[in-house]
């Protein structure tokens, strides 16, 4: 349970929605199904989807730079 107000959680959407082969945005690392659930989420949710998305922003960097090695 959270003492965090869900609205005081601020979307990662940047509006450059653009799907990968797994269904990640690449504009904000969410998965399709952490998107369609943001909305209905609670603050605690909400922060574990944050979590999730900065790992595979930090991801999708290290690989992206290992390509241009």
């Amino acid at each position: 349970m959270s003492f965090v107000d869900s609205s005081s959680v601020n979307s990662p959407c940047v509006r450059n929605c653009c799907l990968n082969e797994q269904d990640v945005c690449l504009g904000c690392f969410r998965t399709l199904e952490e998107i369609k659930a943001w909305g209905g989420a609670d603050a605690g949710q909400k922060e574990i989807i944050l979590i999730n998305a900065m790992k595979r922003r930090k991801e999708h960097g290290a690989a992206k730079a290992k390509r241009f090695r």
